[in-house]
């Protein structure tokens, strides 16, 4: 049995790694969260047969330890993060303590025989684009922003700890993921909600910023594929979408999927961190899946049909 540790498991994109990890029958799942950002609610719902979780901060050394020692872990998926450009633009200095939760996650890692070391980054790391698509071993990692920085550098620990101690890594770039337990304050279930209640849809600027939208099962099983299948080892893989659209264009998409009389309204454009374009290459995560990636108008509709998706 695969004993895997998984942290911000409470989270959106963590919670729906936990769910399918926790369907094999061959894993045993431990979920770590601090609840800071992460909800009690959006845990797996499934008899704890083969999976528990455990209340803890991994940035708190001692938190950690207690329940990586007790549990000798082969794998970690390490997603724990303050996420989201307002928040992490409002409270840096969280953002911050995030690097210790790396050096935690890496210094037990490499004293318990964990195998391999999977980190949600962001392609936040590359900045405003200087190419496009954007790929992961030639595009500049160029964003100044706290939240990409702090990325940057967990993916330096990743690599400085495989070169000195020789632990396995794989980073995930992570792209706009929308799904159905995605908190409220991202763009796609903002959108989302606000349709469905007909009430205005605030777009930041003028709404020509584009970007590409990653449905949550598309994410969550192309890195499970790579754990499964021992692929793209201490590399980096791009997680999301090569449609692009534009943020006024999305609002438009949302309103005629819900069938709203929402209106679209302007607001002032945020003061940074909000890039003008977004477009990965995902030349990687296409072979990882092996199948079509799910379309805005699907996904949009699978979330719809998600009785677990609550407006607040």
């Amino acid at each position: 049995m695969r004993k895997i540790l998984v942290t911000g498991g409470a989270g959106f994109v963590g919670s729906a790694l936990s769910e399918k990890l926790i369907k094999d029958p061959e894993n045993y799942v431990v979920i770590v969260d601090d609840l800071s950002t992460g909800d009690i609610k959006k845990l797996p719902q499934l008899p704890k047969t083969n999976w528990r979780f455990i209340k803890a901060d991994v940035n708190n050394y001692n938190d950690l330890s207690q329940v990586m020692f007790a549990n000798q872990f082969e794998y970690v998926f390490h997603y724990a993060a303050v996420v989201g450009v307002e928040r992490t633009q409002l409270y840096p200095y969280k953002v911050l303590n995030d690097i210790q939760g790396f050096k935690n996650i890496l210094d037990i890692s490499k004293n318990t025989g964990v195998k391999r070391v999977f980190f949600a980054s962001s392609s936040e790391v590359y900045g405003e684009p200087v190419d496009l698509p954007q790929n992961e071993h030639t595009t500049p990692l160029n964003s100044r922003i706290p939240y990409a920085v702090v990325k940057n550098v967990g993916e330096a620990f990743l690599r400085s700890y495989h070169k000195e101690f020789g632990l396995e890594f794989t980073i995930f770039r992570f792209f706009n993921t929308y799904g159905h337990k995605q908190s409220p304050d991202f763009v796609m279930s903002r959108f989302i909600a606000k349709a469905l209640l007909n009430e205005p849809i605030s777009i930041y600027g003028d709404g020509l910023q584009s970007r590409t939208f990653c449905f949550i099962d598309d994410n969550v099983d192309a890195c499970v594929k790579a754990a499964y299948d021992n692929l793209f080892v201490n590399d980096v893989v791009n997680i999301g979408n090569d449609n692009e659209i534009t943020i006024i264009d999305l609002a438009k998409e949302v309103i005629r999927i819900t069938n709203s009389k929402s209106e679209i309204v302007y607001a002032p454009a945020l003061p940074e961190g909000d890039m003008h374009r977004r477009l990965p290459d995902i030349t990687k995560m296409k072979m990882l899946l092996g199948r079509p990636l799910t379309t805005l108008e699907e996904g949009i509709n699978k979330i719809l049909d998600n009785t677990s998706f609550i407006i607040s």
